[in-house]
């Protein structure tokens, strides 16, 4: 049986670690994946392969890319049916949306702890949101990312590896690839 399968690769295209999408595309086939998409220039990869968890295969990606590469690239993937829930999502009232930032979302490797998420959110304060809704983090900043007082390195090391896509890419992933 086979199932569909987006993967956030985190660092790409920043540091030094500059990757084309047609050379992505690539690695992913030599790896075995089939009807493999690329997303924007920022390691947004959609394909297809034989079903299994998506642990299973976030492993598989991280062993070939080291492989092929000479560097880790961390690597969370998500089914088909996740990706579509994630833009679905409604964490944040129209209003709250209208006057603030960009809605991120942050793609992380296990759902946090309780007290992980709530260290989290009280190190947010009153201006920035965030969300928890399994592995998966909204945050809402008040303003631009950049001009966000959340510190991120702190942030990391209460919820571990993750890496971060606006909601809007997360949509427009859904739409195109995965409708």
């Amino acid at each position: 049986m086979v199932s569909r399968y987006a993967a956030f690769l985190r660092g790409m295209n920043v540091g030094g670690h500059r990757l084309t999408n047609e050379t992505l595309r690539a690695h992913f086939e030599a790896m075995g994946f089939n009807d493999v998409a690329t997303f924007r220039a920022s390691g947004n990869v959609v394909f297809a392969a034989e079903a299994k968890p998506p642990d299973a295969v976030r492993e598989r990606i991280e062993a070939g890319l080291a492989d092929s590469l000479g560097y880790a690239v961390p690597t969370f993937v998500r089914t088909a049916a996740e990706v579509k829930k994630v833009a679905a999502a409604a964490p944040f009232e129209a209003q709250r949306l209208r006057a603030a930032g960009k809605l991120q979302v942050g793609f992380l490797s296990a759902a946090p702890a309780p007290q992980a998420r709530s260290e989290a959110i009280a190190l947010a304060g009153e201006l920035d949101g965030l969300v928890f809704d399994g592995r998966e983090l909204y945050w809402l900043p008040s303003a631009g990312v950049l001009d966000s007082a959340l510190d991120m390195a702190v942030l990391v090391r209460l919820l571990g590896p993750m890496t971060i896509r606006t909601k809007g890419t997360i949509e427009q992933i859904a739409a195109k690839h995965l409708a």
